[in-house]
């Protein structure tokens, strides 16, 4: 679980060699290149080889196999249709290069040359593309999340927007096909939340969501203020993934399960029975509870599933600390701490701190269509990895 940079194709000893020396970018990057068509042709290699066993008759009728192999597949499609756009491009570009040969005349020459420049700068961009690619997936990227949003300073305005949050990220969800189911919730009166916890289930919920994480903050006119003037207020957000069972081991022993009577807003009785789970894990002293489903042992699953991911989210940054500054993320490091965005609704205006980004579409953007600071993100994040790669 350790967080660091793994340059994948760059674990070669003798390209080790190469890029420690003081050498041109542009020699690295030659000299680097060979071992990346040889990753590349492997991975295709396999791309094919799980056509074939897919079609084997032995296999066919496993539908948890064909199901296996379908989702490695598809993991590798993207990859394997940029490099065959990369090989197509090369050849013709050396195609093109043989017309040079035949001592065309002057026009057709200047032709050729400009299709040679046109190939040229469409190989090297699919190459940035493909080096894009290549680098390390993180293997929660997949994963379903669980996502916690809590009124940060503010009162009863930090409460509402807390509330906004949560509606933003379950109209995401729903934009993208994604479930979401509410864990608990502790309501005021006026429609807003103190905390609300939700699970998102949908493939890649995690690799979109993780940027999320931090303080939001909220600057505008509260519907319960008469004066008309503007209150900053707060909210967090904690994005974690889903963790298994044989991931983390949670000790028994560690745990003290109590069971109550779910109640509802005002403290009225939605459930007849003790169905509600608090369970507190002694040694650090979390707590989680759940009530929203029926059965106590229901509400027992997915309160185990939420202290599950809040500890791994706790030894995850315990070891992520212990990386140097200079090789840490700066994007999406999931602390709280971090102000990561501003939604200023006098101005109409969402301000992504982390990236320097804004837009004058709020509205828009509290109905769930946050994937141009998302996409922003990734990309820089990207751009970051192969930064570190470089000097690696």
């Amino acid at each position: 679980m350790l967080l660091r940079v793994n340059t994948g194709f760059l674990k070669n000893n003798a390209l080790g060699d190469i890029i420690s020396g003081c050498v041109s970018k542009t020699e690295r990057i030659r000299s680097i290149l060979p071992f990346m068509l040889e990753k590349l042709a492997r991975i295709e290699a396999r791309y094919e080889e799980l056509n074939q066993l897919m079609a084997a008759p032995e296999i066919v009728t496993d539908h948890d196999r064909v199901r296996a192999y379908a989702q490695e597949q598809a993991d590798l499609e993207a990859l394997v249709q940029k490099y065959r756009q990369y090989q197509a491009t090369t050849q013709s570009l050396a195609e093109t290069r043989l017309m040079l040969d035949d001592d065309p005349d002057e026009d057709m020459r200047a032709m050729v040359l400009g299709e040679i420049d046109a190939l040229r700068e469409r190989s090297e961009a699919l190459l940035e593309e493909l080096k894009v690619l290549l680098l390390p997936k993180d293997p929660k990227d997949d994963k379903n999340v669980i996502v916690e949003i809590r009124a940060g300073t503010g009162g009863d305005e930090a409460a509402l927007f807390a509330a906004d949050l949560a509606r933003m990220y379950m109209r995401y969800a729903e934009n993208h096909n994604w479930k979401t189911s509410i864990i608990s919730q502790n309501e005021i009166g006026i429609g807003g939340y103190k905390e609300i916890i939700f699970e998102v289930k949908g493939h890649g919920a995690y690799s979109r969501l993780k940027y999320e994480s931090g303080v939001h903050r909220v600057q505008r006119v509260p519907s319960t203020e008469s004066s008309g003037r503007i209150h900053t207020s707060t909210a967090t957000v904690a994005v974690l993934p889903e963790i298994d069972d044989i991931e983390i081991e949670i000790d028994s022993s560690d745990l003290r399960i109590d069971v109550y009577r779910a109640t509802g807003h005002g403290g009225q009785s939605v459930n007849t029975t003790d169905s509600a789970v608090r369970i507190t894990h002694l040694p650090s002293g979390l707590v989680v509870s759940c009530q929203d489903e029926r059965s106590q042992l229901q509400n027992r699953l997915r309160a185990m599933a939420v202290l599950r991911a809040r500890l791994y989210a706790i030894e995850e940054e315990r070891q992520r600390s212990e990386i140097t500054e200079s090789r840490r993320s700066q994007v999406g490091t999931g602390e709280r701490s971090e102000k990561v965005r501003t939604y200023n609704f006098p101005q109409n205006r969402v301000t992504d701190h982390r990236i320097g980004l804004t837009s004058h579409r709020l509205e828009g953007i509290l109905e769930g269509n946050i994937d141009e600071f998302i996409d922003e993100l990734a990309t820089t994040e990207q751009t970051q990895k192969l930064q570190a790669a470089e000097v690696s």
